[in-house]
Protein backbone atom coordinates (compact mmCIF):
# COMPACT_ATOMS: atom_id res chain seq x y z
CA UNK A 1 0.00 0.00 0.00
CA UNK A 2 1.60 3.58 -1.11
CA UNK A 3 0.53 6.34 1.82
CA UNK A 4 0.30 9.92 1.02
CA UNK A 5 0.92 11.93 4.21
CA UNK A 6 0.54 15.62 4.50
CA UNK A 7 1.52 17.64 7.47
CA UNK A 8 3.30 15.47 8.47
CA UNK A 9 5.65 18.07 11.20
CA UNK A 10 2.08 18.69 13.18
CA UNK A 11 1.25 16.91 16.36
CA UNK A 12 -0.70 14.29 14.48
CA UNK A 13 1.52 13.99 11.71
CA UNK A 14 4.75 13.24 13.62
CA UNK A 15 2.72 10.48 15.22
CA UNK A 16 0.99 9.15 11.74
CA UNK A 17 4.43 8.53 10.53
CA UNK A 18 4.82 6.21 13.10
CA UNK A 19 1.49 4.04 12.93
CA UNK A 20 1.25 4.04 9.31
CA UNK A 21 4.62 2.80 8.73
CA UNK A 22 3.44 -0.92 9.20
CA UNK A 23 1.13 -0.41 6.46
CA UNK A 24 2.87 -0.24 3.90
CA UNK A 25 5.06 2.84 2.05
CA UNK A 26 4.67 6.55 3.50
CA UNK A 27 5.48 9.37 1.56
CA UNK A 28 5.62 12.38 4.07
CA UNK A 29 5.69 16.08 3.41
CA UNK A 30 4.71 18.97 4.59
CA UNK A 31 4.35 22.91 3.72
CA UNK A 32 8.19 23.11 3.25
CA UNK A 33 8.68 19.88 1.28
CA UNK A 34 10.93 20.56 -1.72
CA UNK A 35 10.53 17.06 -3.91
CA UNK A 36 6.73 17.30 -3.96
CA UNK A 37 5.03 19.91 -3.08
CA UNK A 38 2.44 19.65 0.20
CA UNK A 39 2.08 23.79 0.74
CA UNK A 40 -1.89 23.68 1.48
CA UNK A 41 -1.87 27.16 0.69
CA UNK A 42 -1.49 26.04 -2.83
CA UNK A 43 -4.42 24.13 -3.66
CA UNK A 44 -3.12 23.22 -7.27
CA UNK A 45 0.14 22.42 -6.18
CA UNK A 46 -0.79 19.57 -3.66
CA UNK A 47 -3.51 18.97 -6.77
CA UNK A 48 -0.55 17.70 -8.76
CA UNK A 49 1.44 15.61 -6.10
CA UNK A 50 -1.75 13.08 -6.03
CA UNK A 51 -1.65 13.06 -9.48
CA UNK A 52 1.77 12.30 -9.85
CA UNK A 53 2.35 10.08 -6.83
CA UNK A 54 -1.07 8.25 -6.99
CA UNK A 55 -1.37 6.87 -3.86
CA UNK A 56 -3.41 3.94 -2.66
CA UNK A 57 -4.52 6.08 0.47
CA UNK A 58 -4.30 9.83 1.18
CA UNK A 59 -3.71 10.81 4.91
CA UNK A 60 -4.39 15.08 5.84
CA UNK A 61 -3.20 16.15 9.13
CA UNK A 62 -2.36 19.55 7.52
CA UNK A 63 -4.76 22.23 8.40
CA UNK A 64 -4.91 25.94 9.88
CA UNK A 65 -5.47 25.61 13.62
CA UNK A 66 -4.69 28.97 14.76
CA UNK A 67 -8.06 29.61 15.65
CA UNK A 68 -7.88 32.78 17.09
CA UNK A 69 -5.75 34.27 14.29
CA UNK A 70 -8.05 32.50 11.59
CA UNK A 71 -10.75 35.39 12.39
CA UNK A 72 -7.89 37.91 11.11
CA UNK A 73 -7.21 35.79 8.18
CA UNK A 74 -10.38 34.18 7.32
CA UNK A 75 -9.39 33.56 3.09
CA UNK A 76 -5.99 31.78 4.04
CA UNK A 77 -7.41 29.33 6.66
CA UNK A 78 -10.48 28.63 4.20
CA UNK A 79 -8.11 27.43 1.31
CA UNK A 80 -5.74 25.69 4.18
CA UNK A 81 -9.27 24.30 5.80
CA UNK A 82 -11.45 23.51 2.54
CA UNK A 83 -10.16 24.65 -0.71
CA UNK A 84 -7.23 22.07 -0.26
CA UNK A 85 -8.73 19.72 1.05
CA UNK A 86 -11.92 19.35 -1.64
CA UNK A 87 -8.80 19.58 -4.13
CA UNK A 88 -7.17 16.25 -2.86
CA UNK A 89 -10.53 14.71 -2.55
CA UNK A 90 -11.06 15.21 -6.03
CA UNK A 91 -8.12 13.76 -7.03
CA UNK A 92 -8.42 10.99 -4.80
CA UNK A 93 -12.23 10.51 -6.52
CA UNK A 94 -10.57 10.10 -9.73
CA UNK A 95 -7.57 7.66 -8.87
CA UNK A 96 -10.27 5.47 -6.30
CA UNK A 97 -7.97 6.24 -3.34
CA UNK A 98 -8.52 6.66 0.24
CA UNK A 99 -8.71 10.16 1.83
CA UNK A 100 -8.63 10.27 5.42
CA UNK A 101 -9.12 13.77 6.91
CA UNK A 102 -9.49 15.16 10.22
CA UNK A 103 -11.92 17.44 11.64
CA UNK A 104 -12.97 19.67 14.89
CA UNK A 105 -15.90 19.59 17.41
CA UNK A 106 -15.83 23.17 16.09
CA UNK A 107 -18.03 22.58 13.98
CA UNK A 108 -20.70 22.57 16.33
CA UNK A 109 -21.97 25.58 18.76
CA UNK A 110 -20.76 23.78 21.84
CA UNK A 111 -24.55 24.08 23.17
CA UNK A 112 -25.93 21.76 26.16
CA UNK A 113 -24.23 18.82 27.86
CA UNK A 114 -24.98 16.34 25.68
CA UNK A 115 -21.76 14.51 23.89
CA UNK A 116 -22.40 15.19 19.74
CA UNK A 117 -23.55 12.88 17.84
CA UNK A 118 -22.32 12.77 13.74
CA UNK A 119 -26.10 13.47 12.63
CA UNK A 120 -26.54 16.53 14.83
CA UNK A 121 -26.53 19.72 13.14
CA UNK A 122 -23.43 21.60 12.49
CA UNK A 123 -23.80 25.40 13.60
CA UNK A 124 -19.94 26.54 13.96
CA UNK A 125 -18.86 29.78 15.82
CA UNK A 126 -15.94 31.14 14.40
CA UNK A 127 -14.02 31.22 11.02
CA UNK A 128 -11.82 27.65 12.27
CA UNK A 129 -15.45 25.62 12.62
CA UNK A 130 -16.59 27.08 9.67
CA UNK A 131 -13.46 26.38 7.30
CA UNK A 132 -13.36 22.95 8.75
CA UNK A 133 -17.36 22.23 8.51
CA UNK A 134 -16.66 23.67 4.63
CA UNK A 135 -13.60 20.95 4.47
CA UNK A 136 -16.00 18.34 5.37
CA UNK A 137 -18.86 19.45 2.95
CA UNK A 138 -16.09 19.29 -0.36
CA UNK A 139 -14.89 15.72 1.18
CA UNK A 140 -18.33 14.25 0.89
CA UNK A 141 -19.46 16.06 -2.23
CA UNK A 142 -16.46 14.81 -4.10
CA UNK A 143 -17.12 11.19 -3.85
CA UNK A 144 -14.16 10.11 -2.37
CA UNK A 145 -14.00 6.96 -0.60
CA UNK A 146 -13.06 8.68 2.85
CA UNK A 147 -12.77 8.17 6.73
CA UNK A 148 -13.25 12.12 8.47
CA UNK A 149 -12.35 11.72 12.10
CA UNK A 150 -13.63 14.94 14.47
CA UNK A 151 -11.80 15.22 17.78
CA UNK A 152 -10.87 17.44 19.98
CA UNK A 153 -8.69 19.15 22.59
CA UNK A 154 -5.78 17.48 20.68
CA UNK A 155 -2.44 16.77 22.39
CA UNK A 156 1.00 15.46 22.30
CA UNK A 157 4.27 15.35 24.20
CA UNK A 158 6.14 16.56 20.77
CA UNK A 159 5.64 20.65 20.91
CA UNK A 160 3.99 22.57 23.19
CA UNK A 161 0.79 21.98 24.44
CA UNK A 162 -1.92 23.02 27.61
CA UNK A 163 0.11 20.56 29.90
CA UNK A 164 3.48 21.93 29.53
CA UNK A 165 1.89 25.53 29.58
CA UNK A 166 0.48 24.59 32.97
CA UNK A 167 3.58 23.32 34.26
CA UNK A 168 5.74 26.14 33.67
CA UNK A 169 3.26 28.91 35.10
CA UNK A 170 2.99 26.80 38.33
CA UNK A 171 6.69 27.08 38.77
CA UNK A 172 6.46 30.64 38.13
CA UNK A 173 3.12 31.96 40.20
CA UNK A 174 1.63 31.50 43.45
CA UNK A 175 -1.91 31.36 41.61
CA UNK A 176 -3.46 30.22 38.91
CA UNK A 177 -6.76 30.64 37.34
CA UNK A 178 -8.33 28.39 34.35
CA UNK A 179 -11.60 28.04 32.59
CA UNK A 180 -13.86 25.80 34.18
CA UNK A 181 -16.83 26.36 32.17
CA UNK A 182 -15.37 24.71 28.66
CA UNK A 183 -15.87 20.50 28.53
CA UNK A 184 -14.21 17.76 26.69
CA UNK A 185 -11.59 15.17 26.38
CA UNK A 186 -8.35 15.64 25.76
CA UNK A 187 -6.97 13.23 23.36
CA UNK A 188 -3.56 12.15 22.31
CA UNK A 189 -2.26 12.71 18.56
CA UNK A 190 -0.71 9.26 18.96
CA UNK A 191 -4.01 8.10 20.20
CA UNK A 192 -5.62 9.40 16.66
CA UNK A 193 -2.81 8.48 14.62
CA UNK A 194 -3.49 4.65 16.37
CA UNK A 195 -6.96 5.00 15.25
CA UNK A 196 -6.28 5.97 12.23
CA UNK A 197 -3.78 3.10 11.33
CA UNK A 198 -6.52 0.26 12.74
CA UNK A 199 -9.48 1.82 10.97
CA UNK A 200 -7.45 2.03 7.21
CA UNK A 201 -6.78 -1.74 7.59
CA UNK A 202 -10.74 -2.24 8.84
CA UNK A 203 -11.78 0.13 5.98
CA UNK A 204 -10.30 -1.94 3.30
CA UNK A 205 -11.95 -4.96 4.39
CA UNK A 206 -15.21 -3.42 4.78
CA UNK A 207 -15.25 -0.12 2.55
CA UNK A 208 -19.05 0.54 3.00
CA UNK A 209 -18.36 1.85 6.39
CA UNK A 210 -16.38 4.85 5.09
CA UNK A 211 -17.72 7.99 6.25
CA UNK A 212 -17.78 10.39 9.72
CA UNK A 213 -16.66 9.56 13.07
CA UNK A 214 -16.36 10.98 16.01
CA UNK A 215 -12.87 10.19 17.33
CA UNK A 216 -11.56 11.38 21.20
CA UNK A 217 -10.77 9.96 24.36
CA UNK A 218 -12.95 8.86 26.87
CA UNK A 219 -14.46 10.72 29.53
CA UNK A 220 -14.78 13.73 30.20
CA UNK A 221 -13.00 17.10 32.05
CA UNK A 222 -13.07 21.05 31.99
CA UNK A 223 -9.79 22.58 31.47
CA UNK A 224 -9.78 23.76 35.22
CA UNK A 225 -9.48 20.18 36.20
CA UNK A 226 -6.89 19.02 33.71
CA UNK A 227 -4.82 21.49 34.90
CA UNK A 228 -5.22 20.33 38.61
CA UNK A 229 -4.63 16.67 37.03
CA UNK A 230 -1.49 17.88 35.30
CA UNK A 231 -0.11 18.96 38.65
CA UNK A 232 -0.79 16.16 40.55
CA UNK A 233 0.24 14.11 38.51
CA UNK A 234 3.60 15.87 38.13
CA UNK A 235 4.00 15.66 41.53
CA UNK A 236 3.42 11.61 41.34
CA UNK A 237 6.10 11.23 38.87
CA UNK A 238 8.77 13.91 39.38
CA UNK A 239 8.54 15.38 43.26
CA UNK A 240 11.83 17.25 42.29
CA UNK A 241 10.03 19.52 40.23
CA UNK A 242 8.82 22.28 42.77
CA UNK A 243 5.35 23.61 42.17
CA UNK A 244 4.99 27.16 43.23
CA UNK A 245 1.24 27.61 42.96
CA UNK A 246 -1.19 26.80 45.90
CA UNK A 247 -4.60 27.42 44.28
CA UNK A 248 -5.86 26.62 40.54
CA UNK A 249 -8.76 29.26 40.54
CA UNK A 250 -11.85 28.42 38.06
CA UNK A 251 -13.17 31.27 36.12
CA UNK A 252 -15.79 31.25 33.64
CA UNK A 253 -14.75 32.20 29.80
CA UNK A 254 -15.70 35.83 29.90
CA UNK A 255 -12.13 36.00 31.97
CA UNK A 256 -10.06 35.80 28.93
CA UNK A 257 -11.54 36.79 25.92
CA UNK A 258 -10.61 35.57 22.47
CA UNK A 259 -11.07 36.93 18.69
CA UNK A 260 -12.79 33.45 18.15
CA UNK A 261 -15.48 32.08 20.20
CA UNK A 262 -14.77 28.77 21.73
CA UNK A 263 -17.69 26.12 22.38
CA UNK A 264 -18.57 25.11 25.96
CA UNK A 265 -19.34 22.33 25.18
CA UNK A 266 -16.41 19.81 23.14
CA UNK A 267 -18.10 16.44 24.18
CA UNK A 268 -17.76 13.89 21.75
CA UNK A 269 -19.64 10.38 21.45
CA UNK A 270 -17.55 7.71 20.20
CA UNK A 271 -20.08 5.20 20.17
CA UNK A 272 -20.08 4.74 15.90
CA UNK A 273 -16.50 4.83 16.29
CA UNK A 274 -16.00 2.35 18.82
CA UNK A 275 -18.52 -0.12 17.58
CA UNK A 276 -17.61 -0.18 14.41
CA UNK A 277 -14.08 -0.44 14.15
CA UNK A 278 -14.20 -2.30 17.54
CA UNK A 279 -12.36 -0.38 19.39
CA UNK A 280 -12.38 1.13 22.86
CA UNK A 281 -11.58 4.40 23.81
CA UNK A 282 -8.65 4.77 26.58
CA UNK A 283 -9.53 7.34 28.93
CA UNK A 284 -8.57 10.98 29.16
CA UNK A 285 -5.98 10.60 31.78
CA UNK A 286 -4.33 7.64 30.85
CA UNK A 287 -3.15 9.32 27.63
CA UNK A 288 -1.96 12.33 29.64
CA UNK A 289 -0.36 10.85 32.04
CA UNK A 290 1.60 8.96 29.82
CA UNK A 291 2.23 11.62 28.30
CA UNK A 292 3.62 13.55 31.28
CA UNK A 293 6.29 10.69 32.21
CA UNK A 294 7.65 10.95 28.68
CA UNK A 295 8.45 14.94 29.02
CA UNK A 296 9.07 15.05 32.45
Amino acid sequence: MNILLFGKGGQVGWELQRSLSVLGTVTALDHDSTEHCGDFANPAGVAETVRVLRPDVIVNAAAHTAVDKAESEADFARTLNATTPGAIAQEAAKLGAWLVHYSTDYVFDGSGSRPWVETDTPAPLSVYGRTKLEGEQLIAEAGAKHLILRTSWVYAARGGNFAKTMLRLAQERDRLTVIDDQWGAPTGADLLADVTAHALRHLRQRPQDAGLYHCAAAGETNWNEYAKYVLAQVQKVQDAIEIKAKEVAPVPTSAFPTPAVRPRNSRLNTDKLQHTFGLQMPHWQAGVARMLTEIL
